[in-house]
C-alpha cells in the first residue's frame, strides 16, 4: 500500500518533549507514527522528526505535526509519497532495541539477539508513548529492576499513564503473583496496551498475575479506586500532571508503599518532589538518564491513632478500596 512520510528538522529538546499521549497528537488525522532521531551525533540542535501516515495528510495535519517542533517553522512541510511500502516497518527502521537492567525491549522488526537472562518485550512503535526507547521509560525499567534486586515485594501495583503497557508488563514479570492495574487518560492507549498484552503473553483480568485495564484521568475511576491502596505506583507522565495528581496518587498509595515518578526534567525535580513531600512521601532514590530523572519515593508509615490499615482479604480476593 502507499503511505506518506514527512521529515522536519528539530532540536533534541523538542524531540524529547514530544509526548504521544498529548491531546494535540491524538487530534491529528490521519494519525501519524512519529519517530525522532539524531542527524549529527552529540549535536542537540541537529535532530529530525519523521511522521508516517497511512493516507495522504492534508495541510492541517502537516501543520499540526510541524507545531510539535517550533524550530522548523521556516521549513515548508511537504509529505513524500512512498509507494508499496509497509509504513509501520519504515517508521520503526531507526529504532534500536533497548536493554535496561534485566529487560530487553524491541519492535517486530529489530529483535536481534536477546541478551542472556533478559526478559524480552515486543512493543511496536505507534500512537501510544512508552516503547522503551525514551529515557524516561528506560529509567523506570531500571528502577523496577533495582527494587527487585533489593528484595522488594509488591502485592498490588498500578501503572498510571501506561501508554503501551510496558511498565506494567515489566512489573508483573518481577512480581508475578501481584494484582496489577494499568490506566491511561486516552482509551486508544488502553486498547494498545490490550493488544500488546496479547503479543507478550500477559493475561488480562482482575486476579493475581493478571492485568486490569481502565481509561481514566489520573486515578478518578471506580476500578482504580476500588483496587486501592497500592503498594507500588508507577507514573511516567509529565511534570505538570505529576504535581496536579500528587494528592490523589498519595491517597491511593499504601503506607510504606513505593512510588516511581518519571517524565520530568532535571529542573523540575524540586517542584515535583515538594508536591509529594506534602503528601507524606520522601525521596529515597534518584537516577538521571540524560536530562530525564527517575524518582523513587516512599510513603511514611503512620502509627498510633493516625494509622489507617487495610483489612486482610481472603485468598484470591481482589483488593478493595473500602478496606483501607
Amino acid at each position: 500500500m502507499s503511505s506518506w512520510k514527512l521529515i522536519l528538522p528539530c532540536t533534541r529538546a523538542e524531540a524529547e518533549a514530544i509526548d504521544a499521549n498529548d491531546e494535540a497528537v491524538f487530534e491529528i488525522e490521519p494519525s501519524p507514527v512519529l519517530l525522532t532521531s539524531e542527524v549529527i551525533a552529540d549535536d542537540p540542535l541537529a535532530w529530525q522528526l519523521e511522521a508516517y501516515f497511512e493516507s495522504k495528510p492534508n495541510s492541517a495535519a502537516l501543520s499540526a505535526v510541524q507545531a510539535l517542533v517550533p524550530s522548523s517553522k521556516g521549513v515548508k512541510a511537504v509529505a513524500e509519497k512512498i509507494r508499496d511500502a509497509d509504513w509501520v516497518t519504515l517508521s520503526q527502521a531507526g529504532i534500536e532495541p533497548v536493554h535496561a537492567g534485566r529487560f530487553y525491549v524491541h519492535t517486530d522488526t529489530n529483535k536481534g539477539r536477546v541478551p542472556a537472562g533478559a526478559k524480552a518485550f515486543r512493543i511496536d512503535a505507534g500512537l501510544a508513548f512508552g516503547t522503551g526507547t525514551h529515557e524516561t521509560t528506560a529509567g523506570c525499567l531500571l528502577a523496577l529492576d533495582r527494587l527487585k534486586a533489593e528484595g522488594k515485594r509488591f502485592e498490588n501495583l498500578v501503572d498510571i499513564g501506561t501508554g503501551t503497557g510496558l511498565l506494567a508488563f515489566a512489573a508483573l514479570h518481577l512480581w508475578p503473583r501481584a494484582y496489577a492495574t494499568a490506566s491511561d487518560i486516552d482509551a486508544r492507549a488502553v486498547d494498545v496496551t490490550g493488544d500488546n498484552a496479547e503479543i507478550n503473553g500477559i493475561r488480562l483480568g482482575g486476579g493475581q498475575g493478571e492485568l486490569a485495564l481502565a481509561a481514566a484521568a489520573g486515578v478518578e475511576h471506580p476500578l482504580l479506586i476500588g483496587r486501592a491502596p497500592y503498594d507500588l505506583v508507577i507514573a511516567n507522565i509529565l511534570a505538570g500532571p505529576l504535581v496536579e495528581l500528587a494528592p490523589s496518587i498519595g491517597a491511593v498509595l499504601a503506607e510504606g508503599g513505593t512510588l516511581i515518578l518519571a517524565g520530568l526534567l532535571k529542573g523540575q525535580v524540586g517542584t515535583v518532589a515538594q508536591a509529594y513531600r506534602r503528601q507524606g512521601l520522601r525521596l529515597v532514590h534518584r537516577a538521571d538518564r540524560g536530562d530525564w530523572p527517575t524518582l523513587t519515593l516512599a510513603k511514611r508509615v503512620r502509627y498510633g491513632t493516625e494509622r489507617v490499615t487495610r483489612l486482610s482479604r481472603g485468598k484470591g480476593e481482589a483488593p478493595g478500596f473500602g478496606s483501607w
